[in-house]
């Protein structure tokens, strides 16, 4: 099909086309920024459109991401974790060197091995299993935020929400906790290695951190199936040995390996956006400190407003129409989820940020359908804890005046690298508190 005669036709509401692939740049400062609003003319004019440097179709409104999401019989979720860059053969060499055999894991699987994984391996990530560690999180956050409140001001994100979500991953596997120092420390962030254009050398370095967290992972699962605990890993485990074929030893490694990335980065970034925007409006933040009622709510409008996970990827399996627009076989999509978010068709006046809107639970952050994001009920639980305790303690926390917030350039993990904040605090009138044992 010739990409140009797509994207100059009429759209599906009779409007001429924005031709929106002439200013799409998911790289450039203005997505990043905001990347909905970046998308704001495509979503009103031209829903499915074609990006010629990129090679994949752009998806920008909730219907139309949902269908791509629900259909998985038309729409692969094969390439989901691929580099949108082609990973340079000196990274591949320095992968190759540790032994790193990726294989699928849920995120990109099919039908219906896909769903035969997910239903056995899900049980642990339940809101219901998930919820019997919310003592043992609260009390970690208030370790972390035990150690700056007398200072009067942190980097939120360096200071306690980096730290965090890494521990209470680490926790969920099931990694025993006298090996959870060490292993923090594997976390990679992987957002500009697999959307982004990094560097070669950015490449090779990232590929030396893939490859000692791949070889850790393989240490870790051989310790666990000695030792068996709780937690994610170990349940894993159990499957494995009552059904081999359906989860080998190669996919206990990529479990391992890929659950840390996915329990991390992303609950990272959604705190961070979230708390860079409500400390931006006060009325918001006040009522929060007032009724802590709210804050479930409120993180369920944070992930519409600013996601950190801005888009996913999908093929499709034959021509399909989307949008009012044709995608041919093996046409990669970008389904922009950050974008669906904003769409006024489901979410009216969706660039106001609500913390009491009605059916901000609508959200696509979290995917739809057969992929829905099994960590879901986790992220939700860290970010209402972390609001909690920071509104509890700390209500008259604002944004340091006069900083700018900065993105690592990719098409979707997104998160500001810092959010500065301050807070009065009484003159000090004893010694520092202790460091913060990197362990709960």
């Amino acid at each position: 099909m010739d990409h140009r005669s797509a994207r100059t036709a009429q759209s599906t509401d009779g409007c001429p086309v924005a031709h929106a692939a002439d200013g799409f740049d998911p790289f450039g400062d203005d997505y990043q920024q905001n990347p909905a609003a970046a998308l704001a003319a495509a979503r009103a004019h031209e829903p499915v459109f074609h990006s010629p440097e990129l090679d994949y179709w752009v998806v920008t409104r909730y219907a139309d991401i949902k269908e791509a999401f629900r259909n998985t019989r038309d729409y692969s979720a094969s390439l989901a974790l691929d580099p949108i860059t082609p990973l340079a053969p000196q990274a591949r060499e320095r992968l190759d060197s540790y032994g790193f055999a990726p294989g699928p894991v849920l995120v990109n699987e099919d039908e219906p091995l896909h769903m035969r994984r997910r239903k056995q391996l899900a049980p642990p990530l339940a809101a219901a299993e998930v919820g019997l560690l919310e003592n043992r999180i609260r009390a970690l956050v208030t370790r972390y935020i035990d150690a700056f409140a007398d200072r009067g001001r942190a980097d939120l994100v360096d200071d306690l929400l980096w730290e965090v979500p890494a521990i209470v991953g680490l926790l969920v596997m099931g990694v025993p906790d006298e090996d959870i120092e060490t292993a923090r420390h594997y976390t990679i962030k992987m957002g500009l290695f697999t959307w982004g254009r990094p560097s070669v050398e950015h490449q090779v370095e990232t590929a030396d951190q893939v490859g000692r967290w791949w070889r850790l992972s393989g240490e870790l699962v051989e310790r666990l199936k000695r030792e068996p605990g709780r937690g994610w890993m170990p349940h894993a485990i159990e499957v494995h040995r009552r059904d081999p074929e359906l989860v080998d030893d190669n996919h206990l490694q990529n479990m391992m390996m890929s659950g840390l990335v996915a329990a991390h980065e992303t609950t990272t970034n959604a705190t961070a956006n979230a708390l860079r925007y409500l400390l931006a409006d006060r009325e918001s933040w006040q009522a929060l400190c007032e009724d802590p009622a709210l804050v479930p709510n409120a993180v369920e409008e944070c992930l519409r407003y600013a996601p950190s996970v801005l888009c996913w990827r999908r093929r499709a399996l034959k021509d399909v129409v989307l949008g009012g627009t044709t995608v041919p076989a093996g046409g990669r999509l970008l389904l922009m989820t950050a974008s669906g978010n904003h769409d006024e068709r489901v979410f009216p006046d969706p660039g106001r940020l609500d913390i009491r809107r009605a059916n901000a639970k609508r959200h696509l952050t979290f995917g739809a359908g057969a992929h829905s994001c099994i960590g879901a009920p986790l992220a939700r639980l860290e970010m209402r804890i972390i609001l909690e305790e920071l509104t509890r303690r700390l209500p008259d926390m604002g944004l340091l005046p006069g900083q700018t917030f900065s993105y690592l350039p990719n098409a979707s993990f997104h998160g500001p690298r810092h959010v500065l904040a301050q807070w009065p605090v009484p003159a000090p009138s004893g010694p520092a508190p202790a460091p913060v044992p990197g362990t709960p």
